[in-house]
């Protein structure tokens, strides 16, 4: 969060109210220069009986009908995390009209792997079920994540087993967006993050791309460029992930920001720091071109790596027509050392 009070600062020069508030919490500061103008809150419906099964919706005050829904899950290390924090999420996709859900979900040490992806199914079975209730469509339902968020949206959308509890299914998702998350990183080097899976027993089955299949729903892949982040190697995670997706003829998006670390990536939703990367245009490109209703069952995706000043893609990824199979691809992907998982 070093990196967001510092960039708070610097924004103290043309948003007079940032230099007081960059004093608190990077998060809370982030919320409180975010607009909302353009979102009804509804705080703190609960999707399950227990404490921290409770989310709160964001739904556009301006719709003609009925929009997509993101299902939105924060990171944390899957040890820390609290949905009020995360309200400029919420605002950024209420203002491109968007029906966003930002749930809570139980943490360790209360639970463990798999539990934790049970409680992210059943939010998402929530939104399923009632996001009618607030103007959205179900039939346009995506899921999204940052850092230990993006693993949780990642598992449902490949592991067909947690929403199967549900009586769902990953094609039920029309997409799924990562923000800079980890889908392949064992073994686990950060102690936090080791007892929530059972290190050294972690299982294969709680890496993402291990459960990628002709089945995955369309992707959308952000993250820092190579080298820029500190915590989740975008190289080994989010390219390994998306050649494993091409390998099966998955459509994914998969860009690169040159300008965010893995923090900031998220951070550059909220409307005083989009200046750091064009995240939300990005995911409300992904979000439009798989929301169209007269292409039901065929998604938008386009399988496509951008590149620009910008936007890049890591010196591994190879084209589809080159590359032998998930198997190798994968390993291809995976560097020398083992990154750590986030802790953001």
């Amino acid at each position: 969060m070093t990196i967001l009070r510092t960039t708070l600062f610097g924004l103290a020069a043309t948003i007079p109210l940032a230099a007081s508030l960059a004093a608190c919490s990077p998060l809370t500061a982030i919320n409180a220069l975010s607009s909302g103008s353009a979102s009804q809150v509804t705080r703190g419906l609960a999707y399950g009986p227990l404490p921290r099964q409770k989310l709160d919706v964001y739904a556009p005050k301006i719709r003609t009908g009925s929009v997509p829904v993101v299902v939105f899950f924060y990171g944390g290390n899957w040890t820390t995390g609290e949905r009020a924090d995360y309200a400029f999420v919420g605002h950024a996709l209420a203002s491109r009209g968007y029906l966003a859900v930002i749930a809570d979900y139980r943490l360790y040490p209360d639970v463990h792997y798999p539990e934790i992806l049970q409680d992210a199914a059943r939010a998402v079975a929530w939104a399923a079920m009632e996001s009618g209730r607030h103007g959205g469509d179900p039939a346009r339902l995506f899921v999204m994540g940052h850092s230990a968020g993006a693993y949780n949206a990642a598992m449902l959308a490949l592991d067909a087993s947690l929403l199967a509890r549900h009586g769902m299914h990953p094609h039920d998702l029309r997409g799924w967006i990562g923000l800079a998350g980890p889908y392949d990183f064992l073994p686990i080097e950060n102690t936090t993050t080791r007892p929530v899976f059972f290190y050294p027993d972690t299982p294969a089955s709680s890496q993402p791309i291990n459960h990628v299949t002709a089945e995955a729903p369309p992707a959308l892949l952000i993250a820092p460029l190579p080298g820029r982040d500190k915590l989740v190697n975008p190289q080994r995670n989010t390219g390994g992930l998306a050649m494993a997706l091409r390998a099966h003829q998955r459509p994914v998006t998969e860009t690169y920001f040159d300008k965010v670390s893995h923090t900031t990536l998220l951070a550059s939703l909220a409307s005083p720091l989009r200046m750091l990367a064009p995240t939300l245009d990005a995911v409300s490109a992904f979000i439009d071109a798989n929301s169209k209703t007269d292409n039901a069952g065929t998604p938008q995706g386009t399988g496509m790596r951008e590149s620009s000043a910008t936007r890049q893609r890591p010196a591994t990824a190879q084209s589809p027509a080159t590359a032998p199979s998930a198997a190798t691809q994968a390993a291809a992907a995976r560097p020398a050392t083992h990154d750590n998982t986030p802790a953001p």
